[in-house]
């Protein structure tokens, strides 16, 4: 996962130390490290919108997943004529992975090999224009399987599997209804620039990787341990986790296996990818209403919009919403049609049961809606509205180690009243 860049004194003390003799990670001067690092410190990565306004026509990024708008506002001014090669090794650490993966976990890697098909070539272009090595992209098949809705028992979410700060550094929006973690495109252009920063203060790719694991600071107190900033070096060392260690072997083996699928037997289907445009929509745009009245897919449009966690935009300013190719005039007539005065809300009064309440609810035209309380789980609400726990995860965009809260509220709709008998099937 993506850990949040720390920079302390301690790293200043690494780069003099390096400065000193033992070894230099990045193509420097030694005479001139010390003020250059001093330099980067003081440096916080971010968007200068402006200055990359007016960039080479000769740039060009032309697949379905890539918003124009979006490259250019980070595409760097200076590109290198052809990125360098993501260099490989085939030692034992990664032996051992490259047989497990078309071993034991063949039927795991097929499904992310086969889900890499509708992202793969827009990290491998977005890589490409941030003069990146394009075989970088394989750190998102270990990190989320190519899931762009994934998230870690820690809070990682994404492709890239950022955690909320790390991502709000580099520029992505995080907050109650929208994160960009989730968003494929979005999100791969923050992993180039963070994995960017990354090669610039170690110099080695492999070290870039284990410091996107694991953090810059505990892969800095590992060289100044061992006195070597060769990654193989630092993992037979003590001095990095066992997860950090795995991390870069099960990239390589991923690497070399991303190569040539086939090569290792494995099949690659082909998989639609669904080009977009781009619609400003007003505020609290609800994609089911929107949807609904313009008639494209429910599906389609959540799924071209993932960073939208509750299914609707953000309040507070209109809002620049993904739609199929082709559907974007609909889309506008739809908004510019008179909308039905909304249903109204019919609260279900809570009923008291001896020894327990019954959960409170309230019926709208899109079903009910259940305020979460202390110690309610998905599958107790699920249980008590007589509907799936896959149901209800779905109707909220939820992942099944997701988080609820009290005073959260849940859809449940086409549910069964406590009160009401289940009905016997027909047969």
């Amino acid at each position: 996962m993506a850990i949040q860049p720390r920079f302390t004194p301690a790293f200043l003390g690494f780069f003099i130390v390096l400065a000193s003799g033992i070894t230099t990670p990045v193509a420097a001067d030694s005479s001139s490290l010390h003020q250059a690092t001093i330099e980067y410190l003081a440096q916080t990565p971010q968007r200068d919108d402006d200055a990359r306004a007016d960039v080479s026509g000769d740039v060009s990024l032309e697949h379905p997943l890539v918003d124009a708008s979006s490259v250019r506002s980070w595409i760097p001014l200076e590109l290198e004529p052809e990125p360098p090669a993501y260099p490989l090794v085939l030692n034992a650490q990664v032996q051992h992975f490259l047989d497990r993966f078309t071993g034991e976990r063949r039927d795991v890697i097929g499904l992310w090999i086969n889900r890499s098909n509708r992202y793969l070539g827009m990290i491998r272009e977005v890589l490409k224009s941030r003069g990146l090595p394009e075989d970088l992209a394989f750190t998102a098949m270990i990190e989320s399987g190519f899931n762009p809705v994934a998230v870690s028992r820690v809070g990682a979410v994404g492709l890239w599997q950022f955690m909320a700060a790390t991502a709000r550094r580099y520029g992505l929006r995080v907050d109650r209804w929208v994160d960009e973690r989730r968003d494929p495109e979005k999100s791969t252009f923050a992993a180039a620039a963070y994995l960017g920063d990354l090669h610039k203060m170690f110099g080695s790719w492999w070290l870039a990787q284990a410091a996107y694991n694991a953090g810059e600071m505990k892969v800095v107190r590992a060289i100044r341990a061992t006195g070597s900033n060769d990654f193989w070096d630092l993992a037979r060392s003590r001095h990095l986790m066992r997860e950090t260690k795995d991390f870069v072997p099960q990239i390589q083996a991923a690497t070399m296996i991303g190569r040539d699928p086939a090569q290792y037997g494995f099949e690659t289907g082909d998989t639609t990818i669904v080009a977009f445009e781009t619609v400003t929509v007003p505020a609290g745009t609800s994609l089911r209403w929107l949807a609904a009245a313009a008639g494209v897919s429910a599906d389609m449009l959540a799924s071209l919009n993932p960073s939208l966690i509750r299914s609707v935009t953000p309040p507070g300013a209109p809002y620049a919403l993904r739609v199929p190719v082709g559907t974007g005039s609909g889309v506008l007539i739809a908004l510019e049609a008179p909308r039905p005065p909304p249903s109204r809300v019919r609260a279900r009064v809570v009923a008291r049961v001896p020894g327990k309440s019954v959960a409170r609810a309230s019926t709208t035209r899109d079903g009910a809606i259940h305020v979460v309380r202390p110690r309610d789980t998905v599958s107790s609400i699920a249980k008590h509205y007589g509907v799936s726990t896959n149901d209800v995860l779905r109707w909220n965009s939820l992942e099944k180690r997701s988080r609820i809260r009290p005073g959260d509220r849940l859809k449940v709709t086409d549910i069964r009243l406590p009160s009401e008998p289940r009905q016997a099937s027909a047969r």
